[in-house]
């Protein structure tokens, strides 16, 4: 394969197009949001219908990541002569599953014939290139023999050209996806590998050689027909997890974690899986390996080789792949972590566990003795950098959605302790327009999974412009804590719910610490950080109280259910609590809502204010208590329909004539308010989209982590 003629014949095919040159430079790689789920068995017997379970439990793992249309692949009874099997569907898992069996039913497949060596592929998809329908989703054929069959998370930027070129060579194209190119280019060097007598080629150069014609953001799961029983992974951006079971531990005594070795083919019985997330690995086992950008993992015979795949910018040589060494991790997560336990719904679990996921967010952080000069945080991640941030000429809090509003909400925090200007940026706006961005800035970049596309090149500008990039993130291993320079991972726990609640909340929680930490050097504003440090030691046990609202919520739920529209007025660190609060009912109960700045009431949003709109208006107590005051004042002299959030005890100095629906919460520190202030929102948008009939844990056109521009 890598003879200079054979090598001749690979480049010169792309170099035809004259758009290739621009294509490949492009930096602007976006990815889109999909699930991949893949199961290989290495001797050790299972069914067909077992081996379709698995398959199926890994998609409904990470469903969350895409749910529009979905696929899989599996062997059929003759691997030598007979094509491997593919299923695609329109719609959630639960449509592929009853097409599934309602195909094998017709063709009387064997579900209970038996395999020592399977390797089964899966594909959950969110739409970008192409609507939701069969065609379109993955697997994606090389053609009708499903010689190279492959499933895709992320966006092909150069996949014109490429299907430009192979249409001259005689290949036809089913899907409007950008993924269709990659299995037949897969064909295409195979096919010329062999007509040139190469017929030793192995899986690992024909993919290596596919890869190196890629432009984007991607992680790839490969099947082949010409390779039974072996999967290649790699990724480039996109996040992917290989998973090891090795079943002889079970037997073996004394055998631990701490033994981890990398899968060898010595012929031992394992499973080995691949995952865009780790919620689909963790039910099997806790032994990982997170691919890195780069990497191509070959699963063969029981083992596991990985390549270092290369390509030089300027068009000169293509290197040969290196074999590296690479051992594996340890999950700290637990089964019951990726259940709904006791609770309907994922969103309303995770609602519901944020007394415990703040506690974890701040354990071993919070440092609070009997003496003052105990109190203290202590963030590891950034340690070595303080220093660094606090001779810094401003912050740059860099998010989008939910993780904006979260740094929206510690802005001024940030800036009373740390005397440093803060700007906030939405990730997208930052970027369209270049706005500045000095060596001598700290950008602080918000996500909580650490993959979100327009983050992702926020933060690329600002290392290019030589600011210290800080990561707060909930996810380890993810593209923006290995691409920041430090950071604070917010250990929320697991998120599976579209909506982001907990993670919210712990985000708040960590760039007050972040505040606390920047600002520790100061004697004159000690004695706020001791207050705020006290402020969050009791923090849990206040949200656990709020919780309490649970049945009070869905009572208001019941009387906004018909509404269309929904406003939400707050000021000062509430102002992010507006704007969450309006996010999450947009995002789930598919009303409109609007965030309001309450200062802002008299230029413009006023005139929408009569006896039929619902306005919520955010009032507990602090700075800006009296004017919010007024506020309501003035919305009630219009006769505006009023819903007042307050501190407890201060029902009747917010409620003008008894008139307006009072939401009363426990006080803390005004600095963490918010915490408290979104929990009544986030039950609200729970209870109204359960009692609207929508799908709350997967809303209409969305997806966990928005990776596609």
């Amino acid at each position: 394969l890598y003879s200079t003629s054979l090598l001749y014949i690979f480049i010169s095919l792309f170099f035809k197009s004259k758009s290739f040159f621009s294509l490949i430079q492009s930096k602007n790689s976006p990815e889109n949001m999909c699930g991949i789920f893949a199961y290989l068995n290495y001797n050790v017997t299972r069914e067909r219908r077992y081996i379709l379970e698995v398959l199926f439990n890994g998609l409904r793992r990470l469903e969350y990541r895409g749910y529009d249309s979905a696929g899989i692949s599996i062997d059929s009874s003759n691997q030598n002569s007979d094509p491997p099997l593919v299923f695609r569907q329109e719609g959630n898992i639960e449509s592929l599953v009853k097409s599934v069996y309602h195909d094998v039913a017709a063709t009387d497949l064997n579900l209970k014939e038996s395999f020592s060596v399977h390797a089964g592929i899966s594909h959950t998809r969110w739409a970008t290139h192409g609507e939701p329908a069969p065609k379109n989703s993955h697997p994606q054929s090389s053609g009708a023999g499903n010689d190279f069959l492959v499933v895709h998370n992320g966006i092909i930027t150069n996949y014109e050209v490429l299907k430009e070129t192979l249409l001259r060579h005689g290949f036809t194209f089913e899907s409007e996806t950008d993924t269709e190119v990659i299995p037949k280019l897969a064909k295409f060097i195979f096919d010329k590998a062999n007509e040139e007598g190469d017929q030793s080629v192995t899986f690992s150069q024909v993919v290596l050689e596919v890869i190196r014609h890629l432009e984007g953001a991607y992680a790839l799961t490969f099947k082949s027909r010409h390779y039974p029983n072996e999967l290649i992974a790699c990724k480039r951006g996109s996040p992917l997890l290989l998973g090891v079971k090795d079943l002889e531990e079970k037997a073996s005594s004394g055998s631990s974690f701490n033994d981890a070795k990398f899968p060898s083919s010595n012929g031992q019985p394992k499973e080995l899986f691949l995952s865009s997330d780790a919620n689909a690995l963790v039910e099997h086992t806790k032994k990982v390996l997170v691919i890195e950008d780069g990497e191509v993992v070959h699963i063969k015979d029981g083992g596991v080789s990985i390549y270092k795949f290369d390509k030089v910018k300027n068009g000169g040589t293509l290197s040969r792949p290196a074999s590296v060494e690479r051992a594996l991790s340890i999950l700290e997560m637990e089964v019951e972590q990726i259940n709904k336990g006791k609770y309907e719904h994922y969103m309303q679990k995770e609602i519901h566990e944020q007394p415990e996921s703040l506690t974890t967010t701040m354990r071993g952080r919070l440092i609070r003795a009997g003496s003052c000069k105990a109190k203290t945080v202590l963030l590891g991640g950034l340690k070595d950098h303080l220093k660094t941030i606090r001779r810094s000429r401003r912050i740059v809090f860099v998010g989008c959605g939910t993780s904006y509003n979260a740094a929206l909400a510690a802005r001024s925090i940030v800036e009373e302790l740390s005397g440093i200007p803060v700007t906030m940026e939405i990730a997208s706006d930052l970027v369209d327009r270049q706005g500045p961005i000095y060596r001598e800035d700290t950008a602080v970049f918000v996500s909580q999974s650490g993959e979100t596309a327009d983050t992702l090149l926020a933060l690329e500008y600002a290392l290019e412009n030589g600011a210290l990039c800080v990561g707060i993130t909930n996810t380890v291993g993810s593209a923006i804590a290995r691409h920041t320079h430090c950071g604070v991972h917010i250990n929320a726990g697991c998120e599976i719910g579209v909506a982001s609640t907990k993670a919210y909340t712990s985000q708040i929680v960590v760039m007050a610490m972040l505040a606390l930490a920047i600002g520790a050097d100061t004697l004159s504003n000690q004695a706020r950080r001791e207050a705020i440090i006290d402020g969050l030691f009791y923090l849990p046990r206040k949200v656990k109280a709020v919780l309490k609202l649970d049945e009070e919520m869905k009572d208001l739920a019941k009387l906004l259910i018909a509404e269309q529209s929904l406003l939400v007025f707050g000021r000062g660190y509430n102002y992010a609590s507006a704007l969450e609060g309006a996010l999450k009912v947009k995002e789930v109960a598919l009303m409109h809502s609007e965030g309001i700045l309450a200062g802002e009431m008299k230029h413009g949003p006023l005139a929408l204010v009569d006896e039929n709109l619902p306005i919520v208006v955010i009032a507990t107590r602090d700075s800006c208590f009296s004017k919010q005051q007024s506020v309501i004042q003035q919305l009630h002299a219009r006769k505006g329909r009023l819903i007042v959030m307050c501190t407890e005890g201060d029902k009747a100095s917010v409620s003008v004539g008894g008139s307006s629906r009072v939401i009363e919460v426990p006080q803390v520190v005004d600095c963490l308010q918010p915490v408290i202030n979104v929990i009544p929102l986030q039950l609200l948008a729970y209870h109204l989209t359960v009692l609207r009939g929508y799908n709350v844990d997967q809303p209409r056109n969305l997806a966990k982590s928005v990776t596609t521009q």
